[in-house]
């Protein structure tokens, strides 16, 4: 996955790490990452949150921006308007990369939205009420102003659709997020009885809907017809569909898995493993769920599925020309779709 990342940011001509510098290095910012570091010694997520903007490479925090980066120089200059083509860098248009810094400010935003944790359940050992209640204001706030930051930029784009787009991509993310916090506050939310089509409709909302409606504004901010923004849409939705999937197969299928390692009850092995057993089985199992999944059907109908979605990501990007940026764009499926 690292390599094919690589890869792709040289086509693009610059490391997407860097995509949301300019915003991240803000005087507002700074002043905001000086109040977090009161944080330390704490336990609380936020923490954990900034740490990965600068170390975490596995998880590649900044791939929405690079699969819409990607998807523009594969897609290339409309043949309807090409009097903006003097505007265009290594294949992509200003605004398309502006686009891409909107859609990871966004995205960031909502990452640290999600550190906020919730009072009532704390232990002592997560550092003293104070911090953690400071901790929470500090992530309501920094969350609040990227994405603030990604609005007025959003704006400046002046394309009323793209506008639309995004705006729609902000709240499928709100409504995502606000399913997942209400399921885990309640007290039964394991016996929950969610089936693989609701798991679907979530997950597009909470994960796929930002970057497909983001790689379909791309072809819109390019002037391209209503087939190839549809074809975008699907790469974009399909592709972070398999990404999903591929995340929540890990704890199954990693040959140095243990049996501690976390997992989710609401992943995509276990909602299949729910369906192929029976209600009443599935509340029996709870407690050995992870072994009883890795021996049911859960696992290979997982893997199964996402296959499913790498595949109609790859028949979307057939719509789009050979060149280095669609070959990538396929790479980055086959990554999430790769098993031992």
């Amino acid at each position: 996955w690292s390599q094919v990342v690589s890869e792709a940011e040289k086509i693009v001509g610059y490391p997407t790490s860097f995509m949301s510098l300019r915003c991240l290095l803000s005087d507002e910012l700074s002043n905001i990452a000086m109040q977090v570091r009161k944080l330390v010694g704490t336990k609380h997520p936020l923490l954990d949150t900034a740490r990965g903007f600068v170390y975490d490479s596995r998880n590649n925090l900044q791939m929405r921006g690079l699969v819409i980066l990607l998807i523009s120089k594969a897609a290339g200059p409309s043949t309807a308007d090409l009097s903006f083509q003097h505007n265009m860098v290594s294949g992509i248009y200003s605004s398309q990369r502006s686009l891409a810094e909107i859609t990871e400010l966004i995205h960031t935003a909502f990452l640290v939205h999600r550190g906020i944790v919730n009072i009532g359940e704390l232990k002592s050992c997560d550092g003293p009420l104070k911090d953690m209640q400071f901790g929470n204001k500090m992530a309501v706030l920094s969350g609040d102003f990227l994405l603030a930051n990604a609005c007025t930029s959003l704006a400046q784009l002046q394309n009323t659709k793209v506008v639309e787009l995004i705006s729609s991509a902000i709240g499928d993310l709100v409504q995502g997020i606000y399913y997942e916090n209400s399921k885990s506050s309640e007290e039964n939310c394991l016996t929950d009885d969610i089936g693989i089509s609701t798991w679907k409709e979530q997950v597009f909302l909470s994960h796929s809907a930002l970057l497909a409606k983001s790689c379909q504004a791309a072809m819109e901010l390019a002037k391209h017809s209503t087939e190839i923004q549809d074809m975008a849409f699907q790469y974009g939705k399909h592709m972070s569909m398999s990404h999903k999937l591929h995340s929540d197969l890990q704890p199954f299928v990693k040959e140095s898995s243990s049996d501690t390692m976390a997992f989710s009850l609401n992943s995509a092995p276990a909602v299949l493993h729910q369906e192929f057993l029976g209600r009443e089985a599935w509340i029996k199992q709870i407690r050995e769920l992870q072994e009883a999944i890795k021996a049911g059907k859960g696992v290979t109908s997982a893997i199964d599925l996402c296959r499913c979605h790498g595949k109609r990501a790859l028949a979307a990007l057939e719509r789009f020309p050979p060149s280095e940026a669609r070959t990538a764009l396929a790479n980055i499926v086959y990554a999430v779709t790769r098993f031992p």
